[in-house]
């Protein structure tokens, strides 16, 4: 949650050269989830008893990773890209990467105690409801792009971070899938 909101501010800021740097700072956040998803996957190896399957614990965890790892990615191209967004489509991604994560979020300490399912199956309906918005503002965003007078270069650099920033919605709706599957298994 704290990267999707360094990533939210980061975007919204109007000095580039501030901008870049906050977003370099993001690598850090993506590290320090490597190190947590690794611990995960030791922990697993020497834990017999756990709350919930191995298999799941494994694919959900593997799932927040990327959600990690490709935000990260994302930051890293708008940074080597040096993109000026008119047009605010990075913000709008980063409003719908910033919703889901938060019912993430909320699904996850639902799914702690698998007390309120339906708060839990209510947010992963509202994360794929979000990963919709974000296809669609990709639609969107590729045909003002290819409508355009920009350069090819500035076009194909921007389709690419576009590209990038719905494939973190995709991957925020595998990790909402996981979380069904785990509810529907212990429900």
């Amino acid at each position: 949650m704290q990267m999707s909101q360094a990533f939210t501010l980061a975007i919204n800021e109007p000095d580039l050269t501030k901008r870049d740097d906050m977003l370099r700072k993001l690598e850090e956040y993506e590290h320090r989830n490597d190190d947590i998803t690794h611990e995960i996957f030791i922990q697993l190896g020497h834990n017999f008893i756990t709350p919930l399957d191995r298999e799941d614990i494994h694919y959900l965890a593997t799932a927040l990773d990327d959600i990690a790892d490709y935000l990260w990615g994302a930051a890293k191209r708008i940074v080597n890209y040096q993109v000026v967004d008119e047009q605010k489509t990075l913000n709008a991604f980063a409003a719908i990467i910033g919703d889901s994560i938060n019912a993430i979020n909320k699904a996850l300490f639902a799914l702690r105690e698998m007390k309120d399912l339906s708060l839990i199956a209510k947010s992963c309906v509202q994360i794929n409801s979000y990963e919709n918005m974000a296809d669609d503002l990709l639609d969107n965003s590729m045909i003002k792009l290819f409508n355009s007078n920009i350069s090819a270069v500035e076009l194909i650099k921007r389709k690419d971070i576009f590209q990038m920033l719905e494939i973190v919605t995709d991957k925020c709706e595998d990790a909402s899938n996981v979380i069904e599957s785990i509810i529907i298994k212990y429900s």
